[in-house]
């Protein structure tokens, strides 16, 4: 068992679902760049757990059933925050993001809180309709902030520990992602922005357009005042 001790620099938080196709890839790649993989399982049902069991320095998080991915990443960022790490990454488990670009992102971490993928650079092959709803939540994020939102859906982020010590995710859905960004402005969190590639294979999303643009409205909507 891993002792929880000071001094740990950066981790990744892998949120997964039914991801036996990519997931050992993914990690084995991430782990070139972190000292440990939090590899939450969302309630996978195709033992995409049993292709990373036994691999050094991952920690798996089990889930009893399908929560969603917000829920996922808070029970990783929990995890993250009591072995005391300094720097969380966030990348998904369907290799959409390319771990080589890590660096990237903790480079950028030097001059602000959080930093974001910036998918909306080069759209050749993001569907129509993820075009479509991402510049619509950035837009509107960005009024509801008065920050530039460059990509308000990206799943590949970095975070300073301070910021996931300070603000806890409430919604269990991609919109959770959101909240992220309206939680972190409230709190006068500083963001950065990398431009990344859109990685889109033979993958099929699961992300439900009528649940995820509910659950946007739901979070766009909450008072975050109080």
């Amino acid at each position: 068992m891993n002792s929880l001790n000071q001094g740990n620099n950066c981790c990744a938080v892998i949120p997964f679902y039914n991801e036996k196709k990519y997931l050992k890839t993914v990690v084995n790649n991430t782990l070139k760049y972190v000292d440990k993989v939090f590899a939450v399982d969302d309630g996978s049902n195709d033992d995409s757990a049993d292709d990373i069991a036994d691999i050094e320095n991952v920690k798996i998080i089990s889930l009893d059933k399908n929560y969603g991915k917000g829920y996922a990443l808070q029970a990783g960022f929990d995890e993250a925050i009591k072995y005391e790490y300094q720097f969380i990454i966030t990348l998904d488990g369907d290799n959409q993001h390319d771990p080589d670009l890590i660096p990237v992102f903790i480079e950028g971490l030097k001059k602000y809180d959080i930093i974001i993928g910036n998918r909306l650079k080069n759209l050749k092959s993001m569907p129509v309709h993820r075009i479509l709803s991402n510049k619509i939540t950035s837009f509107l994020l960005s009024l509801r902030t008065g920050e530039s939102i460059l990509d308000s859906q990206c799943g590949f982020r970095a975070y300073r520990a301070g910021v996931l010590k300070k603000i806890k995710t409430t919604f269990s859905g991609y919109e959770a992602e959101s909240e992220i960004i309206l939680l972190s402005a409230k709190e006068k969190f500083s963001k950065g922005f990398v431009d990344i590639p859109t990685i889109y294979a033979d993958e099929k999303s699961k992300m439900n357009n009528i649940k995820a643009i509910s659950g946007f409205i739901r979070v766009y909507l909450k008072n975050f005042s109080n």
